[in-house]
């Protein structure tokens, strides 16, 4: 009997430790995957994904246009799948209107290169699809449901332009209400000055344009915290993986703070994991690697 035919009748997840080394080989009967993912976990890792197995909402902040975070990200997503059989990812890479699209091509109705074309995906996220793609194919192989998170830039766009006031009519169908956009953060709004003073070196915490910037984030993070929150609410047995941008997840000021603010006194957890730690220290429970 060759190799390969040996590997298709194990069952369950084979873990092989040399010293302090832990290889990760996903049997395709348990965790099948349309390019497997072998990847060998520190210990600091391992301990990661101990703490993690029972976190209700886990946000794996990424750098969008470093490939190995999404390698990384589906690498977790397995080892945690091989204890909770019931794993869902929330993308920020998806916005809400998708929702429904993403859902046939998950049932096979439409092929991935439908998907992409129909999402528009390269128009509306711009990084490259090859990158995200072993993440959806790995969601289908598996049956775990994919969430779109993200605000249709149309609206994000209309709110930095002309402001909240300026939405009406269609405009509000996959926002949360307005009065539930929280500004009340005034460090968060110090942060992002910082990064909008990158582009605009004189613009002031007072000035409209700066306003507009800032309550466009908001809507961002709102917009996604809510499809997060609802999914906690109706699917309470599931845990959830949001990939998203660092900037909507560190400290918790964008999603997590507002997660909890709409699930209030529930019986839930989350963890926010950087994928790597980059120059200025950012506060996060886990730092997955300092590289």
């Amino acid at each position: 009997m060759n190799i390969r035919r040996i590997a298709a009748l194990l069952l369950g997840l084979i873990i092989i430790v040399f010293s302090n080394a832990l290889v990760v080989i996903l049997d395709r009967h348990t965790v099948a995957a349309a390019s497997p993912v072998e990847i060998e976990f520190t210990p600091q890792q391992r301990d990661i994904i101990r703490q993690l197995q029972q976190t209700t909402v886990i946000y794996l902040g990424e750098i969008h246009d470093r490939t190995a975070d999404r390698q990384q990200q589906l690498a977790i997503i397995q080892a945690l799948l091989t204890r909770q059989p019931r794993v869902a990812i929330g993308m920020e890479m998806f916005q809400r209107p998708a929702q429904p699209i993403l859902d046939r091509y998950l049932a096979g109705k439409i092929t991935e290169a439908e998907l992409l074309q129909q999402t528009e995906f390269e128009l509306r996220w711009g990084y490259s699809w090859d990158d995200y793609a072993p993440l959806l194919r790995f969601a289908k192989t598996n049956r775990l449901p994919v969430i779109a998170l993200n605000t249709p830039t149309e609206i994000t766009r209309k709110v930095a332009k002309q402001g909240l006031e300026s939405l009406s009519g269609a405009d509000l169908q996959y926002i949360p209400p307005i009065s539930e956009i929280d500004r009340s953060n005034v460090k968060y709004q110090q942060i992002v000055l910082a990064s909008y003073q990158q582009h605009a070196k004189n613009a002031s915490i007072n000035s409209k344009s700066f306003d507009r910037f800032y309550t466009a984030q908001l809507l961002w993070d709102e917009t996604m915290a809510e499809r997060v929150a609802n999914f906690v609410t109706t699917q309470p047995n599931y845990q959830i993986v949001v990939l998203a941008g660092q900037a909507h997840i560190v400290h918790g000021y964008g999603m997590p703070d507002r997660v909890s603010r709409r699930l209030g006194r529930s019986k839930f957890t989350q963890k926010t994991v950087l994928l790597r730690q980059d120059g200025e220290e950012k506060s996060t429970d886990f730092i997955w690697s300092q590289e």
